[in-house]
């Protein structure tokens, strides 16, 4: 009797065995690619990207790229950081998923985790630009500021 039990005992893990063998393993999710601000320009200028800004409404605001949709990632609330639970939502409302998207924050943080979301919703072609606005700035590029700003 101990013996037939040990036999079933073992065989039943060899068939578990064989089973979770022939699972696929979950594909890791691929890295984010990442871009300069110069390359960045380059490819909205060309026409083939559009730039999608995740800082919050109030930093846009204070300054943003040309043509760029704000969509903020993060809400800074008196709790501290939460996340934008329509983020993909709005992002859908404004892009395809097969549009050439380039994604910047303030300094490429918030923009990298936007861009691992988006790619996990379906996006394909997202891009996240190093340094963010920070670096976009320092570098020279063309940046839209508000009108009270402009004036002083």
């Amino acid at each position: 009797m101990r013996s037939a039990i040990l036999l079933t005992i073992c065989t039943l893990s060899a068939l578990l065995l064989v089973a979770r063998g022939s699972e696929k393993p979950s594909a890791a999710p691929p890295p984010v690619v990442a871009v300069g601000v110069a390359a960045a320009s380059d490819l909205i200028r060309s026409g083939g990207h559009r730039y999608l800004d995740v800082r919050t409404e109030e930093e846009f605001r204070s300054g943003h790229v040309e043509d760029s949709l704000n969509v903020p990632y993060l809400f800074f609330t008196s709790q501290g950081r939460e996340k934008n639970p329509k983020f993909i939502a709005q992002v859908a409302a404004g892009f395809d998923k097969e549009d050439n998207i380039v994604v910047g924050c303030k300094s490429g943080v918030r923009s990298e985790l936007a861009c691992a979301d988006l790619m996990a919703a379906g996006f394909r072609n997202v891009k996240n630009i190093e340094g963010g606005y920070t670096a976009w700035v320092e570098s020279g590029l063309a940046v839209k500021k508000s009108q009270a700003q402009d004036e002083l």
